[in-house]
């Protein structure tokens, strides 16, 4: 027989196997397969072609042909040889299964045999896999046959008629035998070899598989496959037993088809728990919901089966469940008895019998889901295990036992996966309540996790109704949020998952709350409050909000008020006292969230903070208690905070949560807590305004108010009053008294800007000291106020100008009169005081640094005031044409100012103009007095740069009678002080420098406002003679120096590259003031620094092209003095010099004939010298007459004249040496000299 079977061990790479591997390919029976399909993982279906994947479990179920495609022709080819279909099994029943055995023992040998040499991989895997498809296709032939062809025994008493049917009843007997025999032949999936088992471990992600991995699922095939012919025999014969009667006769022992049945299932579920406890062995607890316990897809098949087989059993023939099986095998694991007592059936080591136990129940749930098809299903598959798991759990929760957190939360993780798939238990929600209402303060904290282990508080109220909604929104099973909760929450949290799904059950009519709602309040008294840590309180908390969310929200809320009113007010510490308010405006948010109004919960949480910040606000109390008390005010405000922000409407008594307390806390509050405190007030003060636009836009709207509007907008309207009337009352006054304060807090200016805007939306809400133009005073309060320190001025200001609703209001709304020009002046003030409060040494500070930036930002949003665009759009000059900086954009909107102002016609405009502009810079003397007592060289630089810009640019409009009284002051502080006239004390060093930098655009415009001026010019005319000889005389060195005297401030100012009126009266005044104050001689002495003057009179007529004989001669005379009667080398230069230049122009502006006002001025030189220095006059007329003839020319007559006068009086008759000199003279005249030298001969 061998010999003959010899055909079906032939190598896969003849002609003959590979011929057969293609028959067995096509029909190829359904058997466990592992093998990698694309997308199985991502759906978690199972494979294809196994028994569910081939229909083989709902045919099973429903009692339909096993094969019904399969075994359809008269004979059949097993085992290489042909059968006669309907009767080969009960024919040959011994032949076929030994045939069957010899394949395994094969199959085994090619086990024991292989080597790790991947030449024979290929031939190794094709034999294997033949070997094992011919013992699947027998079994299922095995399971087809009974199907088909077995009728229900016969009794052997009666007579055969035929030898077939007499082996046809005996059939099942030797069937049962054989089944024994296969597997006595199989074994037990543990005993199989460690290279075997290994198997399981492969990754299927190829095609050729060694013999071990085939020989496992062969193992894995037979033992399902046992059970299905055994379960299909039962069928066939309607549930009578089988006895085997020649395994009876020789042993004397029972056997029988349910016997097997059961003795192979409970074989066969030991080993599945076997294997599934070695893998939990190898299994961390944070891995234990993402660690499945089958070792490959082909053993979670076989427990689908099984699940599915027993379960089906149980409700047709009311044999045990499944969950029976199972739960009496794990009761012997938890039993954790002695080897010997256990039996041999359940391995004799786990690590964790507890532990496992839930970890397995929960797998083996979770595969519970999946249907006869093998796709996860919705509807329950699988009844659940609620009695065993409720032990379980008391298991758990017991002290005695000790267990840990790490333990325990994985215990209830599992509880709360049981959950998702079966649904809540009371019993299982009663038991952890039981626990953990004994364990409220505990850490439940894991440490070997780290820092995730920690319990952590939630910080703020919304933080904590958060957490509390991730607890009654369990991430769903298999998830990824699920999966790590071991990690990101403890076995508390935990609970209440399990809790809220237990409160959320769907059509329970509040069932659910009525069974735990006594078992809970029961727990808390006042003796059990006292004694709950922070971690307890915030448990407390945590479980009530739960429950308010789950059940009925104000019975729990006020139970859980009532509860934390117990705890004594006295000795409440802090931190429990911050998180008993958290948890209360918790409760109050969701108040909001259900649009239920919050007036006595919020009354009550109001009247705790204001008892609170009564302590905090009092002297007496030590400054670590007011330290301690901030944690839970500050907690206070940021729950009210997140309470307005949440609300949608403010309209379900949120200004119940403001009252005296804040007028107690405010005033109280260091620099960092009043931060926190105006934050907050800036949260209310922005929510109100959007709720208001809010309902302004429903209002607006035609349409019908939307259903998430929760009242009338008229009664929301009162509401918003009622809110509105609260800040006032509670935060307004102190933001007031701090307006003056020289280290404002950066929040006050928003803080103030969002009641202006306030105001803007709500008027009458204001109160009534602000009334009737609430914003103009608040603007007048927090931004035109001269005595505000600039950065609150510029922020505050910052806030309104970038609104344009605002910007409308104050610039053409009722009381708007001077809003804008009030905006320019505190503008023009913070720029001009930025430098006052920086550091000593002029270096910025961090107020100095947000300064400027506020001032920038400021700059550019005051250029698009309508009035300012205006001004610069009549000037011919446009904002975007310089850059933002304040500086530059002063200067262009002073220079608008003054074009504008110019080009006005009529009378009554330019009288309007004067106010405006006056209005514009205010008292503009007192903004940089500060500079002007701590001489700050960058502040002095910047006041009079500014100062003398007006100076330049307004000079018509300072002249007018309003604006003169500005310009006298003008000139009195800044241009000649007290300290500056004081010839006793040496004048700052720092004003010097500005004046120098700056003087020019002073005398420019006061010349041109003398000339101007209608009243009072002689007097402005005055001023600027003495500011030019104040000034000259200041900054003229001792003796001449190139680059003191070009760069001379006056000088600078006196030069004109065009002449043009205005420049020629400021020039005239300059060289009244030079030949008036500092070219008179006293006596023959000459006037000091001479020579520094000439240089500078010198290079005032050089840079100026001046062509007025009137103007050009003014020094004339003091010219010709300094040639009479001083020798020095350089005073004769640079007076031989300027005389030229004098001389010649006026030569120039004359044409033909002498120079009128030149021919003047040498007369009187002439008759001035007359008789004293008439040989000295000679020699300066002959440089005059080089320089223009004609001039003395004219003056012969009375030179001559002159000449017989002196004689005369002399009495000495004719003076030769006079006489040479005046020939010498009348030489360089031409012919009228040579005329007039004949007429001195003939005398």
């Amino acid at each position: 027989m061998e010999d003959d079977f010899s055909q079906s061990l032939t190598p896969p790479v003849s002609p003959f196997m590979e011929e057969d591997c293609c028959d067995a390919t096509v029909s190829q029976p359904p058997c466990f397969s592992c093998v990698f399909e694309a997308g199985r993982e991502e759906s978690r279906s199972l494979s294809s072609s196994s028994y569910i994947g081939r229909g083989v479990l709902k045919r099973l179920l429903l009692k339909l042909d096993p094969g019904p495609s399969d075994f359809e022709t008269d004979t059949v080819d097993i085992f290489g040889f042909p059968w006669v279909t309907e009767t080969a099994l009960v024919e040959s029943t011994k032949l076929l299964f030994g045939l069957f055995r010899q394949k395994v023992f094969r199959l085994e040998t090619l086990v024991q045999s292989s080597s790790h040499d991947f030449g024979q991989a290929s031939s190794l895997h094709y034999e294997a896999e033949d070997l094992r498809l011919q013992c699947v296709l027998f079994l299922n032939y095995v399971k087809v046959f009974i199907y088909r062809y077995l009728e229900s025994s016969r009794s052997l008493d009666e007579v055969s008629v035929h030898p077939y049917e007499e082996l046809e009843a005996q059939f099942p007997s030797a069937l049962v035998e054989e089944l024994f025999g296969v597997m006595l032949l199989m074994g037990r999936l543990k005993d199989l070899p460690a290279n075997v088992q290994s198997a399981f471990t492969i990754q299927h992600q190829g095609k050729l598989f060694p013999p071990s991995w085939h020989l496992l699922h062969l193992h894995l095939d037979v033992h399902w496959s046992v059970l299905e012919i055994l379960h299909l025999l039962g069928q066939k014969l309607q549930s009578q037993v089988v006895y085997a009667q020649q395994f009876v006769n020789l042993t004397g022992e029972n056997l029988t088809n349910v016997s097997l049945f059961e003795e192979h299932l409970n074989y066969l579920l030991c080993d599945l728990i076997g294997l599934a406890m070695n893998k939990y062995n190898k299994v961390r607890p944070t891995e234990a919901q993402t660690t499945h316990h089958c070792l490959c897809l082909c053993t979670r098949e076989l427990w689908i089966l099984l699940m599915h087989l027993l379960e089906h059993r149980s409700k047709t023939i009311h044999t045990q469940s499944f969950w029976s099986y199972v739960n009496t095998l794990l009761q012997r694991v938890l039993k954790e008895a002695p080897t010997a007592e256990r039996r041999s059936e359940l391995p004799t080591h786990c690590k964790d019998p507890l532990g496992f136990t839930w970890w397995l129940i929960t797998q083996l749930a979770e595969l519970g889901q999946y249907g006869r098809n093998g796709t996860v299903q919705n509807q329950k598959q699988l009844e659940d295990n609620w009695s065993f798991v409720t032990e379980l759990l008391k298991s758990t929760c017991d002290p005695k036992r000790g267990l840990q957190e790490e333990q325990i939360r994985m215990h209830v993780h599992c509880c709360l996966s049981l959950a998702l798939v079966w649904g809540s238990n009371v019993t299982a929600v009663t038991t952890l309540w039981e626990y953990y209402s004994k364990n409220m303060s505990g850490t439940f904290a894991v440490p070997w996790l780290g820092v995730s282990a920690l319990g952590s508080v939630s910080k703020t109220p919304l933080s904590l109704l958060e957490q509390a909604k991730n607890c009654c929104s369990p991430a769903p099973l298999g998830s990824t949020s699920h999966a790590q909760l071991y990690r990101s929450a403890n076995s508390f949290h935990i609970f209440l998952r399990v809790l809220a799904l237990h409160l959320s059950q769907e059509n329970a009519d509040g069932v659910p709350w009525r069974q735990i709602k006594g078992r809970v309040y029961s727990k808390f008294h006042q003796r059990r409050m006292a004694e709950l840590s922070e971690m307890g309180l915030f448990h407390f908390l945590l479980l009530f909000l739960v429950l308010a969310r789950c059940a009925e929200l104000e019975d729990v809320a006020c139970r859980a008020c009532d509860l934390l009113a117990l705890l004594p007010r006295d000795s409440t510490p802090p931190a429990h006292r911050a998180l008993l308010w958290r948890g209360q405006l918790a409760l109050l948010l969701l108040y909001l969230e259900r649009g239920l109004d919050a007036g006595p919960l919020a009354d009550q949480l109001a009247s705790s903070f204001s008892q609170v910040a009564r302590e905090f606000y009092l002297k007496t109390t030590e400054p670590s208690r007011k330290l301690a008390l901030w944690l839970p005010l500050g907690s206070y405000l940021e729950g009210v905070a997140e309470v307005f922000e949440t609300s949608p409407f403010l309209s379900q008594s949120e200004e119940r949560l403001l009252n005296e307390g804040f007028g107690l806390l405010l005033p109280a509050c260091r620099q960092s807590e009043l931060s926190s405190a105006l934050g907050f007030l800036q949260t209310a003060l922005a929510q109100l305004r959007r709720v208001l636009q809010r309902c302004r836009e429903l209002g607006y709207s035609n349409g019908p108010s939307p259903g998430w509007a929760p009242q009338p907008l008229s009664v929301a309207k009162e509401r918003h009053l009622v809110v509105a009337t609260a800040l006032w009352t509670h935060f307004f006054p102190f933001l007031r008294s701090l307006r003056l304060s020289q280290t404002p807090p950066p929040q006050l200016a928003d803080t103030a800007a969002g009641f202006t805007l306030l105001a803007l939306d709500m008027p009458s809400s204001a109160p009534q000291d602000l009334q009737p133009h609430p914003v103009q005073s608040i603007m007048q309060c927090f931004g035109w106020d001269e005595m505000l320190h600039p950065l609150l001025a510029t922020r505050f200001l910052n806030h309104l100008l970038q609104n344009g609703e605002l910007v409308s209001s104050v610039s053409s709304g009722p009381g708007s009169g001077s809003s804008q020009a009030l905006c320019v002046r505190a503008w023009f003030r913070c720029v001009l005081q930025q430098h006052i409060h920086k550091n000593a040494d002029g270096s910025d500070n961090r107020a100095g640094r947000l300064l400027d930036e506020q001032l920038v930002e400021m700059t550019r949003l005051l250029l698009r005031l309508p009035e300012v665009e205006s001004l610069l759009q009549r000037a011919g000059l446009q904002s975007s044409d310089v850059k933002l900086e304040p500086k530059a954009a002063l200067a262009m909107f002073i220079k608008s100012v003054g074009r504008v102002y110019t080009g006005l016609q009529t009378l009554s405009e330019r009288s309007a103009m004067v106010s405006r502009s006056l209005e514009y810079v205010g008292d503009v003397l007192k903004y940089v007095k500060p500079y002007l007592l701590n001489k700050s060289q960058e502040g002095l630089q910047l006041a009079y740069w500014t100062v003398g810009c007006l100076v330049k640019h307004w000079s018509p409009l300072l002249a007018t009678t309003k604006a003169q009284q500005l310009l006298f002051r003008i000139v009195d502080v800044m241009l000649l002080p007290h300290t500056l006239l004081q010839q006793d004390k040496a004048a700052p060093v720092q004003v010097l420098s500005a004046l120098r930098e700056t003087l020019p655009l002073y005398l420019q415009g006061l010349s041109v406002a003398a000339g101007v001026a209608q009243s009072q010019g002689a007097y402005i005319k005055q001023q600027l003679r003495q500011v030019v000889s104040q000034y000259l005389s200041r900054f003229l060195p001792a003796a001449p120096s190139a680059g003191a005297v070009a760069n001379h401030p006056v000088l600078l100012a006196g030069c004109e590259a065009t002449p043009t009126p205005r420049g020629a009266g400021l020039r005239r005044i300059i060289l009244q003031v030079i030949s008036d104050n500092f070219l008179q001689f006293k006596g023959h002495a000459p006037p000091p620094r001479l020579a520094a003057v000439l240089a500078f009179l010198l290079e005032l007529l050089r840079r100026n092209n001046d062509a007025d004989p009137t103007l050009l001669t003014m020094p004339l005379p003091s010219l010709l003095r300094c040639l009479l009667l001083v020798n020095e080398p350089q005073v004769k230069r640079l007076s031989t010099e300027s005389l030229q230049l004098v001389v010649e122009r006026c030569r120039n502006t004359a044409g033909e004939g002498p120079c009128e006002q030149t021919t003047d001025v040498l007369r009187k030189f002439v008759e001035e010298n007359e008789g004293v220095y008439e040989q000295q006059m000679y020699g300066v007329l002959e440089t005059v007459a080089l320089l223009d003839l004609s001039a003395v020319t004219t003056l012969i007559p009375v030179l001559s004249l002159s000449l017989r006068n002196t004689e005369r009086k002399r009495g000495l008759g004719k003076n030769s040496t006079l006489r040479n000199a005046y020939r010498r003279l009348l030489g360089l005249l031409g012919d009228c000299g040579q005329a007039e030298m004949v007429s001195l001969e003939d005398e």
